[in-house]
């Protein structure tokens, strides 16, 4: 089995300077000022453009380029978050996720956690596999917060290796019928930024967010 375990960081290798930042602005600048010298060369002589209005012109141009810098600057800094984020999670790697994301199914159970509502009549363990076709539909009991599944079907056959997902159907009082995530533990093997977003890849290949996880454990021997 392959155990190698891998830390990524898809930031950008090199960030704009304060060189390239300031010829952008200076760039804008010296289009905005092209422009305004048309406008006077061109206004009508009788109707002529009142000075204010070349005033509130130039307020706007500066309100909207120091704007561009704020996002830029605000860009840079949720970057820099990222980048802390993805640091303390590095300590994820080769530890256990719970979360609800696909499973990989090696032929031994799996053990799943579920939060039923405790009004539930009723409660159906759904099983979709990667290409989201349902494969097992198994009636469970509404008041159970954990179960095993085995990896057969209906028929009690073994189901193939691969990548599988699961659901909890309810059904409540009124007879309207819900569906709930189902989580389980699985290995993290990789820590990857996306954006400002911090992702965590689990054994299999499924990828989800940091903050989607639930809890952590250390694997067990």
């Amino acid at each position: 089995m392959n155990t190698d375990l891998t830390l990524t960081n898809s930031l950008p290798a090199t960030t704009p300077g304060p060189d390239k930042a300031k010829r952008a602005v200076s760039s804008d600048f010296q289009t905005f000022l092209t422009m305004l010298t048309a406008q006077m060369q061109n206004q009508d002589p009788l109707n002529p453009i009142e000075s204010t209005d070349y005033a509130v012109q130039l307020a706007t141009f500066s309100s909207v380029e120091q704007q561009v810098k704020t996002n830029d600057l605000l860009a840079g800094l949720g970057q820099q978050f990222a980048a802390m984020g993805i640091a303390q999670a590095a300590g994820w790697v080769g530890m256990e996720a719970k979360v609800a994301a696909p499973v990989q199914f090696d032929g031994s159970p799996v053990s799943l956690d579920v939060n039923i509502p405790a009004a539930a009549q009723g409660a159906v363990l759904v099983v979709t596999n990667s290409t989201g076709a349902e494969v097992s539909r198994q009636p469970i009991d509404p008041t159970t917060s954990a179960l095993e599944w085995a990896g057969v079907d209906a028929d009690g056959q073994p189901m193939a290796p691969g990548s599988y997902s699961f659901a909890v159907e309810t059904v409540g009082q009124d007879g309207a019928v819900s569906s709930l995530p189902v989580e389980s533990y699985a290995l993290i093997r990789e820590i990857r930024l996306s954006g400002a977003t911090v992702n965590i890849v689990l054994a299999g290949g499924a990828e989800v967010a940091a903050a989607d996880i639930s809890a952590l454990r250390m694997p067990e021997a």
